[in-house]
């Protein structure tokens, strides 16, 4: 009986995107769902919160509710880091693209 080789399987780099862009939505939405980041009486639902953080990390700029009124200094900067990194996310694949495209043209 020879040894049988284990093979790892690499998960593609477009899923692996696409996952870790889908977790920083999800994990800014419940930061959001959180009691420290609503101003408002109650809470805000789920979907409200998941509707925000696509909104800030597509950097889309739509909102379901006013955002100074509605979220304490919390879900501000929660917000405020989602716009940043889906901004800095995009920018950063934009130039990993300009850049390979730039090299396949020389």
């Amino acid at each position: 009986m020879g040894e049988m080789k284990k093979q790892k399987r690499k998960m593609p780099q477009t899923r692996m995107l696409a996952i870790g862009f889908a977790a920083m939505i999800l994990i800014g939405a419940v930061l959001l769902m959180l009691p420290v980041s609503y101003r408002g009486e109650g809470h805000v639902s789920f979907l409200d919160a998941l509707f925000t953080s696509t909104s800030a990390s597509c950097v889309t700029g739509l909102v379901v509710a006013d955002t100074y009124q509605n979220w304490t200094l919390f879900g501000q900067l929660v917000i405020l880091c989602l716009i940043q990194v889906g901004g800095l996310g995009f920018i950063t694949i934009g130039v990993y693209i300009a850049v390979l495209f730039k090299k396949r043209s020389d």
